[in-house]
């Protein structure tokens, strides 16, 4: 039998690496996670935050299946905020403001304690490659490590280039190496690839600033937090975030340095975020605007570093300290270090399969910004479902997929597998098709079961599942059992607005009216105030949804299983698109190009229509 060192190997030690290598670990693989730098395993490289829209909903998936972030999150944070509690439940998005040294020392802390995860600093300068199937890595200090799987979670740090002005360096980010050898080894054996550009902002000296100009933001009042476990707490104390915005004058300023700007000039290959733009890239694309808003956010509990979040920039230096000292508080500003931008390689997504795994290579994982994403959250979604899938293959467990109406993982993988990207890919929850399904307050009771069953998500916690999923239908039973008398309704709701009932109703149809909610209900019944008292606030919110939302639901959940009937007809690697009659020659072409795992999966493929679809159904319904 072939010897091994290791069963798995982690390659970085980002978020996608952090959670890759806690997913193979936890679930028994031995495992050797090698970063450049063990002293930033878990750096946030950017902002000192996490969640946001629909990104706070994959960090609650990822503890629903027993995954880290959102416990490191709790610990480390700074503030609080739901955001979007203005709209619908569908939009909730959790999201925190995070001490960065904190952040990085817990992720550390929590994966030394995983049994069977060993750490090694180095660089990976290429695979060792048998015929089709990895074995392994060489690291740059010539050492040759043999293992069964390995994850390549190498961030933007793949022929890194920074970028401030005239001013080229070689990097990874701001002060490490890039990493060279892998790309051209890839590449050398038929993997596509492209090159792509993200930026951070200028940090400077929160002693320097003018707060009484600025707007404060507070978080919530009564905060929350990310994971569903009981070791992790919610915030007793707050630090807030600040709001300003440039104007003309600012503006004006960052224009005198676009012929240094290495966007503008061309030295800048790589496609950079839509979505985040750098602020030179939002004056020239929004010419019509006269100012942007800026956030001015903590780096942590005890440091003075503040985050500019909205000023990210790759302009010469004394331009960001020019145009910076214009805006509204920031007058007499210090800067601790300029923003700059970074460009890198990446693999395109649809040369890998639905479980992360290489099309090419087998035993390659890819996780992270190597496949084309941007963004923690999502980095540390396909790092803990590569980890979990290269930890299943070696005990030829089926991989786990995450359909698209089980999670935004979901979503966020077969994108990137099915439609492919050529800019960095972040999450919207515009891009959910189940919206109302994938809330962020029913993670876990959405992906708890298949957290467990892997084995990353423990008893206990699994436990604390069942239990809410028992108290959730405890109170929708109660709801559609229990009624409320006309003289108890109308006498508190009449004053408020609600038009009056004029016999007695049951509290399910009371709570579909707009603007009503348990609480209010909770003020006229002592029966309901009883009931809600044995049983979680986290639990009577979910039956709420679940009554208010049920038709909406029902509708999504219909979809869903039509969907779920394309998934079943299977797609084998080899099947020969061109002998398929009357298929269009893009679809073709697109399928041939990308291999769907499935008819679902080849439903998605950008230029597949639906006389395509019907086509390919035809053809194998003949086939049997």
């Amino acid at each position: 039998m072939e010897h091994f060192d290791y069963d798995i190997i982690v390659v970085g030690a980002g978020h996608a690496g952090c959670e890759a290598a806690a997913a193979a670990a936890g679930t028994g693989a031995s495992t050797l996670l090698i970063s450049m730098n063990l002293q930033t395993i878990g750096q946030m490289s950017c902002n000192p935050a996490m969640g946001g829209v629909a990104k706070g909903q994959i960090v609650r998936e990822i503890d629903a299946l027993g995954g880290l972030s959102g416990l490191v999150s709790d610990y480390s944070a700074l503030q609080f905020r739901m955001l979007n509690r203005s709209k619908g439940p569908a939009m909730w998005s959790p999201r925190t403001q995070n001490d960065r040294a904190m952040f990085a020392a817990r992720w550390r802390y929590l994966l030394e304690q995983i049994q069977g995860l060993d750490f090694r600093q180095d660089t990976v300068k290429g695979l060792l490659l048998e015929g089709e199937t990895v074995k392994g890595v060489v690291t740059g200090l010539g050492q040759t490590i043999k293992a069964q799987k390995v994850i390549l979670t190498t961030g933007t740090f793949l022929n890194g280039l920074i970028h401030v002005g005239d001013q080229q360096m070689g990097g990874g980010r701001a002060g490490e190496s890039a990493s060279f050898g892998i790309t051209e080894q890839l590449r050398s054996i038929g993997l596509a690839s492209g090159r792509m550009k993200t930026g951070t902002p200028p940090r400077v000296d929160g002693r320097s600033l003018d707060y009484s100009v600025m707007e404060e933001q507070k978080g919530d009042e009564k905060p929350g937090k990310f994971s569903y476990r009981s070791q992790s707490k919610p915030l007793e104390k707050q630090m807030s975030c600040w709001i300003t915005y440039t104007d003309s004058v600012v503006h004006e300023i960052l224009k005198e340095g676009f012929e240094q700007s290495p966007m503008f000039t061309g030295r800048i290959q790589g496609i950079g975020p839509r979505y985040c733009p750098s602020i030179e890239d939002k004056i020239n694309r929004f010419a019509e605007r006269d100012r942007h808003q800026l956030f001015v956010e903590p780096e942590g509990w005890d440091t003075v570093e503040m985050y500019v979040n909205g000023f990210s920039t790759s302009l010469p230096e004394d331009v960001q300290v020019k145009a910076l000292r214009q805006v509204k508080g920031f007058e007499k500003a210090r800067i601790f270090r300029p923003g700059y931008a970074i460009e890198y390689d990446f693999f395109f997504p649809t040369q890998l399969k639905s479980s992360l795994e290489s099309k090419a290579l087998d035993g390659l994982y890819m996780a992270g910004q190597i496949n084309g994403t941007t963004g923690y959250e999502e980095a540390a979604g396909q790092g803990l479902i590569a980890g979990l899938n290269a930890s299943r293959a070696l005990r030829n467990k089926e991989a786990i997929t995450l359909r698209r109406s089980e999670a935004y993982i979901g979503v966020l993988i077969d994108d990137l597998v099915s439609k492919g990207t050529d800019e960095p890919y972040r999450m919207f929850t515009s891009r959910a098709e189940y919206r109302i399904m994938l809330r962020q307050d029913n993670a876990d009771i959405r992906l708890g079961e298949i957290g467990f069953s892997a084995g990353l998500l423990s008893k206990e916690c699994y436990e604390e599942v069942q239990k809410r999923i028992e108290e959730t239908d405890a109170m929708c039973r109660f709801l559609l059992t229990q009624s409320v008398q006309p003289e108890a309704f109308n006498s508190h709701f009449e004053p408020i607005g609600q038009s009056p009932i004029p016999q007695k109703i049951r509290m399910d149809q009371i709570l579909l009216r707009p603007g009503i909610h348990l609480e209010n209900l909770a003020e006229i019944s002592t029966t309901l105030t009883a009931f809600m008292g044995g049983i979680s606030e986290e639990s009577a919110f979910g039956a709420e949804i679940q009554i208010k939302y049920a038709s909406y639901l029902e509708r999504e959940q219909k979809w869903a299983e039509k969907i779920a009937g394309l998934e079943q007809v299977r797609m084998r690697p080899d099947f020969e698109y061109g002998a398929v009659s009357g298929l269009s020659l893009e679809a073709t072409e697109k399928l041939d190009r990308h291999k769907p795992e499935n008819l679902g999966q080849a439903s998605r493929i950008s230029g597949i229509n639906p006389a395509d679809l019907s086509v390919l159904m035809v053809h194998l319904n003949r086939k049997g």
